[in-house]
């Protein structure tokens, strides 16, 4: 099935028929980064945001990836993560763990026997002793970890990580983790990566799947009004890296201003 790519000054779209052909390009794409970095580095570093990413990763699992993907030189975090137990239906961990872990030996996840405050620092701290032995790249720009991936979904509202619209946390510059206590989505304490963090990765992906977000990444693609200027998924804007965006057929069905051409 055909894929629809365009190009803006900010970044590169790719519209999806349906979400198994999402699956499957999205499969090829990291597969991609992964040998790229792993060549360049040694070591591939993926922070990875919400566990139904996990699900739509699903095809590394299969052939032909399963065989020639390094998983022992994949290092995987969370750009961020629910404060529940990490046993938990709903953890990103456990998604990760279930579907992955028997392939991948590196998951850094959040301490989930502390209160989330505690938990965001302890992270932090795994990540900056991880960037001073240089696992983890560090941003030629300023002090910040320079992952080779950090993928993320979008909410309905426009969310990204757990970087919520018009929350305090989206003007934060110093730190590299941070936590919520108010989340509009249950549950309402999580960890989650700044926007410096995610905006200084090596390349930045978004998913979006569903129509009752095609509203959302409109404003967050195209739209310049005011309105769109608080959406978080347009705050991303990797500073010295590359921005592709991975949508389904209906969530890219409200965009107008982008000339699309298809791709065989």
């Amino acid at each position: 099935m055909s894929v629809y790519v365009a190009k803006t000054d900010k970044a590169e779209l790719r519209v999806h028929e349906t979400v198994d052909v999402l699956s499957t390009n999205l499969a090829e794409y990291i597969s991609e980064l992964s040998e790229a970095s792993i060549k360049e580095r040694g070591v591939f570093t993926l922070a990875l945001s919400g566990a139904s990413i996990v699900t739509l990763m699903g095809k590394l699992c299969e052939s032909p990836y399963k065989r020639t993907v390094d998983w022992a030189k994949w290092y995987v975090f969370f750009a961020d993560e629910r404060a529940i137990g990490r046993n938990h239906a709903d953890s990103t961990c456990k998604q990760v763990r279930d579907n992955l872990l028997s392939k991948v030996s590196h998951v850094y996840s959040i301490n989930d026997s502390v209160p989330v405050e505690k938990a965001a620092k302890e992270y932090e701290f795994v990540i900056r002793q991880l960037v001073k032995t240089r696992m983890i790249s560090v941003s030629e720009i300023h002090d910040c970890p320079k992952f080779d991936l950090v993928l993320l979904e979008m909410g309905p509202d426009g969310h990204i990580a757990s970087l919520f619209p018009n929350h305090s946390v989206l003007n934060l510059e110093e730190e590299w983790v941070t936590y919520v206590t108010d989340s509009p989505e249950p549950p309402p304490e999580r960890i989650t990566f700044t926007l410096p963090v995610i905006n200084s990765a090596s390349n930045v992906t978004v998913v979006v799947t569903g129509v009752n977000k095609a509203e959302a990444a409109r404003m967050a693609v195209e739209d310049t009004d005011q309105e769109s200027a608080d959406v978080p998924a347009r705050m991303i804007c990797p500073v010295n890296g590359k921005l592709v965006w991975f949508l389904e057929t209906t969530a890219a069905s409200m965009l107008q201003n982008v000339e699309f051409s298809e791709q065989t």
